[in-house]
Formats: structure tokens, sequence, C-alpha cells
């Protein structure tokens, strides 16, 4: 097995389906699996540790685990049948181990709230891991960020990102860059 890690959530831009990227620890191979939009949004907000009012379906399950005792000790992305990936999510409970079939989306979620590690079979990496360019990577576009940002200040920053963003077409990483911004020109 490959242990992986969330590292991007986004919607292609087509704008009709939303990809997880999961990539190795110590594999240069990034998975890509398709979720839908409630899951996505599941996930990027526990990724991007976005408040939510009112607790999603992912932060429910985990509470009502957690009232019982229960808690998810890792998840894995076992299989790719016919362009469906299907996962295993591993709980346990007094002492016991208990693997339970789940969509890798709803895996994903819970093991990010749990902080669980998450991994994907070989035979599935080796069937849709892709290697990204690094400007496609979260290091990449971190350094592309520093780059861009070293004299600039934290507003023009924001502003540069939010141009970038709308010139790009990522409406979503717009809306949450000009939600930052409006907090942070209200602040002062």
């Amino acid at each position: 097995m490959i242990r992986v890690e969330v590292v991007n959530v986004f919607m292609t831009e087509k704008g009709d389906e939303f990809i997880v990227m999961l990539k190795g620890h110590d594999d240069e191979r990034t998975l890509p699996v398709s979720i839908g939009q409630l899951e996505a949004q599941s996930i990027a907000m526990q990724l991007y540790h976005a408040p939510f009012p009112r607790p999603l379906t992912h932060d429910l399950f985990k509470s009502a685990l957690e009232r019982i005792g229960c808690k998810v000790t890792r998840m894995v992305i076992c299989d790719l049948i016919d362009n469906t990936f299907y996962a295993h999510l591993f709980l346990e409970h007094k002492g016991e181990t208990m693997e339970i079939d789940a969509r890798p989306s709803d895996a994903i979620a819970l093991a990010l709230r749990f902080g669980a590690p998450i991994f994907a079979e070989e035979k599935v990496m080796d069937a849709s891991g892709i290697i990204l360019p690094p400007e496609k990577t979260a290091e990449g576009r971190q350094a592309e960020k520093k780059e861009h940002t070293k004299e600039l200040t934290p507003l023009e920053a924001l502003k540069a990102d939010l141009a970038k963003a709308i010139r790009e077409e990522r409406y979503e990483d717009a809306a949450r860059l000009r939600d930052e911004l409006n907090k942070l020109t209200k602040s002062n």
C-alpha cells in the first residue's frame, strides 16, 4: 500500500465534475479521484479549515462514532473496477477492528476528520496514478505564490491572487479570496 495525502480538491474546467488529488508520500505519483459536489465541499472545508455554521453529514457521522467510542483508524482505496474506485474504511471499537465498504469520497472526508492515514493499493496507483509537472503540485504552486507575493502587502497579494483566479476561471478560489479580502478590508 502507498500512503497518500489530499493535496487539492477542485472543479474541472467543464464545471460538472470535482476531483480530489491524492499525492503519494514516498511516491511521485498522484491519484486523481472523481467525487461529487457535496463530498468535495466536505473534504475542502476540512482540508482548508473552513468553518461551517452547522455540522455537515461527515461531521455528524464523526460525532456519532465518537459518542459510541468508535474511531476511524485508516482508509484504503482498494480497487478500481470499470473506472470506479472502491474503498474500505477501518474503524476501531473496544479493541476490535472493523472494515467497512465505502465510497472513497466519504472515506476521505471521515479520515481527514479523524486525522487517520489514507492509503491507495499499489495496483490502483499503477492503474490511475499520474505524475504531475511541478507547477501543478501544491509545492509548485506554493513556490509560485511566494515568488509572486514577495514584495506585496497582504492586501495587495490577495487582490493579485483574486485577479489571477478570475483570469484562470477558478471561481471557487476567487470566491474564497474575495471573502478573505472583504474580511481584511472590514477589519482595517
